[in-house]
């Protein structure tokens, strides 16, 4: 595949990139130097490569998923600021989570 500097003008323009005319047919030169190594790496046969996460063995250690530091909401909740404007004192909290003032109408 080439391309122009008509299509890397659109690419440019697509990615936000500010590409000036006198480099667009070097730009061209590269980015279709990339689409033949892209094309030529199609080709190779991996029908039978396990797909695989990393390249190194290692399986990461799995833990219980059990909840170690619960019960203390009114000690988290005693962290809800008391200096910021709240429409009640008492609307700091509500319900054993954060209330805060409504920011979008």
């Amino acid at each position: 595949m080439s391309l122009d500097k008509d299509a890397v003008r659109r690419i440019a323009r697509l990615a936000r990139l500010n590409v000036p005319e006198d480099e667009l047919a070097s730009v061209a030169g590269e980015l279709t130097g990339i689409l033949a190594w892209i094309e030529q790496l199609n080709e190779v046969d991996t029908g039978n490569v396990a797909p695989l996460s990393s390249v190194s063995d290692v399986t990461l250690p799995l833990r219980t998923d059990k909840v170690t530091d619960g019960g203390i909401a009114e000690r988290v909740l005693a962290n809800a600021p008391g200096g910021a404007v709240w429409l009640e004192p008492q609307d700091r909290h509500a319900g054993g989570f954060f209330a805060v003032p409504k920011v979008v109408e």
